[in-house]
C-alpha cells in the first residue's frame, strides 16, 4: 500500500537514515563489505545495494546485520527497525504507471530530493525538468515522439510536475540554487508564446527567499561546454550528499565522496562566474520581453506573483 509521506516520516528519510547507520555499524565493527556478505551468505552486491539505499532492507536481513555488528542496545536497534519498515513504504513514483517510464536513478532522485535540504543544479541547456512549465515540458518530451507514444509522454510529464510540487512546494523548501548557461535564454523551444511562459514562471520562482538563479554569460562558455547537466543533494550533513548525472541517452546516481567533492567544486567555480541574482533576472527579464513584444496581449505572459 503506498505510503503518505505527508503523514509522518518519509520513507526516503528513513532509508538514509538506515544506511548511514549500517555503515557506521559495520566499519565500527571493523567488517568490510565482503566479511558481512560471507558470514551472511549474501552477495557483496547486496550489501553494497543495502548501503547506498538502491533497495530496501527486510526486518529479518536487518536484525541479522545487529546481531553480526554487535548492536545490543535495545532502543538503537528498536529506532533502526522502526526505520527500516518505514522505508519500505512506497511514494506515488512506486505506481506501477509511473515506474515503468522512470530510470533507476530518477526514482532514487524522486524518494530523497523531497528530503534534501540544499539542492544544487547546473542546466546549459535546458530549464531542468523541476522548474518546468506544463507547456514547456510537453515540447521538451516531444523530442522523444518518435519513440514513445502520447500517452507514455503524458505520464513522464504528470511525473515531472508531481516532482515539483514535491520538492519546491512543501512546508520546508529546501535551499535552491540553479546556474543556467545564457544560451538557454536563446533558444526558444516551443515558440515565443511558451518560452515567454516558461521565463515568467522562472522568475516567479526566483523571487522565493529559498531560490537564487543565476546566468553564465556567453563569454565564460568553456566550462559550460564541457559538463553535462547535473544535480547537488545535500541532507544537513557532509556524508549524506549525493549527485545526479544525466545526460541524453542516460543517467546516474552517484555516492561516491570524491566524485561529489569534484562537482562541488565545479559547480562553486560556475556560479562565481556567472552573473547575480539581480542581473540574472533582468536578462531573463529583458529576453522575456523580446519574446512577447510581437505577441498579442492576451498571450503575454504575467511574471507577477
Amino acid at each position: 500500500m503506498p505510503g503518505d509521506p505527508g503523514s509522518g516520516e518519509s520513507p526516503a528519510a528513513a532509508r538514509r537514515r538506515l544506511r548511514l547507520a549500517l555503515r557506521r555499524a559495520r566499519e565500527s565493527a571493523g567488517l568490510t563489505q565482503g566479511k558481512v556478505a560471507d558470514a551472511l551468505d549474501w552477495s557483496v552486491s547486496k550489501v553494497n545495494r543495502i548501503e547506498k539505499g538502491s533497495v530496501s532492507v527486510s526486518t529479518t536481513d536487518l536484525r541479522a546485520l545487529l546481531g553480526l555488528y554487535g548492536v545490543v542496545d535495545a532502543d538503537r536497534a528498536e529506532r533502526l527497525l522502526r526505520d527500516a519498515r518505514t522505508s519500505r513504504l512506497r511514494g506515488w513514483w512506486d505506481e506501477p504507471r509511473y515506474r515503468e517510464h522512470l530510470t533507476p536513478a530518477m526514482l532514487q532522485l524522486l524518494q530523497l530530493e523531497g528530503e534534501a535540504s540544499a539542492i544544487r543544479v547546473f542546466q546549459p541547456t535546458l530549464i531542468p525538468g523541476l522548474l518546468q512549465t506544463r507547456e514547456y515540458g510537453e515540447f521538451v518530451l516531444n523530442f522523444w515522439r518518435s519513440e514513445l507514444p502520447e500517452a507514455d509522454r503524458a505520464l513522464r510529464l504528470e511525473a515531472r510536475l508531481r516532482r515539483r510540487d514535491q520538492v519546491l512546494d512543501r512546508p520546508d523548501p529546501p535551499e535552491f540554487h540553479l546556474v543556467l548557461d545564457e544560451s538557454v535564454l536563446w533558444r526558444t523551444i516551443g515558440g515565443p508564446r511558451v518560452m515567454a511562459g516558461q521565463f515568467a514562471a522562472l522568475l516567479r520562482v526566483a523571487r522565493r527567499p529559498n531560490v537564487r538563479v543565476r546566468i553564465v554569460p556567453f563569454a565564460d562558455a568553456a566550462i559550460m561546454a564541457m559538463l553535462a547537466p547535473f544535480t547537488l543533494l545535500d541532507f544537513g550533513d557532509e556524508e549524506n550528499a549525493l549527485l545526479y548525472r544525466e545526460g541524453l541517452l542516460l543517467d546516474e546516481i552517484v555516492h561516491a565522496a570524491q566524485r561529489i567533492g569534484r562537482h562541488r567544486g565545479y559547480f562553486a567555480h560556475i556560479w562565481d562566474s556567472a552573473h547575480d541574482e539581480a542581473t540574472s533576472a533582468r536578462l531573463i527579464t529583458e529576453r522575456t520581453a523580446a519574446l512577447t513584444a510581437d505577441l498579442p496581449a492576451a498571450q503575454a505572459p504575467s511574471v507577477g506573483g
